[in-house]
């Protein structure tokens, strides 16, 4: 995309809850290998749930998660799982995802 001029651009994910995404393409990387499907080089956070309200639903939950003696706190912990760590991310996995969605298609 950087060659074409495109460094910036939007992206919409479920159009229900209407997470926005403003993208920046800071730098194009040397090609190490050649695949044909997308890789993870970095990120940051774990993605939200589904079906969380959008962001502010998202935020609203991280709040309930952050506050044990929240009213709906047992409740959000049984729906997420225990394990739910917001803060988690590892591109390892992000990556594996990736290449077992691209091989399928």
């Amino acid at each position: 995309m950087i060659k074409s001029g495109v460094t910036r651009f939007a992206y919409t994910y479920d159009f229900g809850d209407n997470w926005e995404h403003a993208l920046l393409i800071e730098k194009r990387l040397p090609i190490v290998e050649a695949l044909s499907r997308p890789t993870c080089a970095a990120g940051k956070r774990r993605c939200p749930p589904e079906d969380c309200g959008g962001p502010w639903g998202y935020l609203e939950l991280l709040e309930v998660l952050a506050d044990p003696a929240h009213p709906e706190h047992a409740e959000r912990r049984e729906w997420l799982g225990e394990d739910f760590d917001p803060d988690d991310f590892n591109p390892e996995i992000v990556d594996a995802t990736l290449a077992a969605h691209f091989s399928r298609a």
